[in-house]
Formats: C-alpha cells, structure tokens, sequence
C-alpha cells in the first residue's frame, strides 16, 4: 500500500500543478504526511498536498467552494488514472486546518450555551467539510449532541441537550 500511496500522491501533485497551470495560478504543491483535517486524526491512507504561493484567495473561493471543487476534481482525475481511491486533501497554505481550529472553537463554545441554556442552537448553513468538523468535534460531547437539517446548501447542524435518563 505505501508504494501505492507515494505513486497516487505523485500522479496527485501532478494534477494539481496541470490543473493550476491551466487556471494561470502559480504555486508551489508539496505532499504533506498523511493527515486528513476533518477527521483531526493520523489518517495513513490519505494523501494531502499543500498549495502555497502568492494571492491564492482565488483558489479558496467564498468559504471555500471554490477549494473543494478543485480538491473534487483532483480526487476524480487521480482516481481514473490510478485506479486508486485513496482520500484526496488539497490545502491552500493552511486554510483548511483554520478553518478546522475555528469551527472546533465555535462547537466548543456554543456546546457550552446548549449545557448551559438546554435550548437547542442552530448554526448558519454550511458546507459538508464544515458540517462533518462541528459532529466530529461534539461527538464524544457528555452533555450535547447534533443533528443536521435541511438540505442542500441550506443544510445546518443543530446542536441539541442530551436528556438525562430517567
């Protein structure tokens, strides 16, 4: 597997920077060891690539959907010519792991007014990636749980109080 992985990340980089090339963006892709955000956990089995260069806000788009439509299309060409569906992170000079700290601070902190107040809270429709870190993070939470609502890019996560058995 780990020659499969160095091959996958190689033919990844190689996508990426044709991909970039192509967009007119110039920028440095380098592998990352295998660490994949929104689990917040080692993940051997995936590969990262980090973008980093001059003004590439344009590669992140508005709140990031222009970064996951590209980390989609990586995933998609890598995986035809490989033949390998190994999980495919692209981050552009460490957004995606702020935007991680952030949203873990944010479920921190309003898991704390749900314990708090007992009323449900509902947060402002955002992306799956963002919605998976708000889960993952209050998942192990003693006091709290969530639940996501709505649908397509309506979808929010709702953080709710656990009720005490009786």
């Amino acid at each position: 597997m780990a020659e499969d992985k160095e091959d996958v990340t190689e033919v990844a980089r190689e996508v990426l920077e044709t991909l970039l090339d192509l967009l007119g963006v110039s920028a440095r892709v380098t592998p990352l060891p295998g660490f994949l955000v929104e689990e917040a956990a080692p993940a051997p089995t995936s590969v990262t690539l980090n973008v980093e260069g001059e003004d590439l806000g344009i590669l992140i788009g508005r709140r990031g959907q222009t970064l996951s439509s590209l980390q989609y299309l990586v995933r998609i060409i890598v995986g035809h010519q490989t033949k390998t569906w190994l999980p495919i992170v692209i981050d552009v000079e460490g957004y995606k792991q702020r935007r991680c700290n952030a949203l873990q601070s944010l479920a921190w902190r309003i898991a704390e007014q749900v314990k708090t107040t007992k009323t449900p809270f509902t947060l402002e429709p955002m992306p799956a990636f963002d919605r998976r870190i708000i889960h993952l993070t209050l998942a192990t939470h003693p006091d709290v749980y969530t639940e996501s609502s709505g649908e397509g890019e309506a979808r929010r996560v709702v953080i709710l109080p656990k009720v005490p058995p009786d």
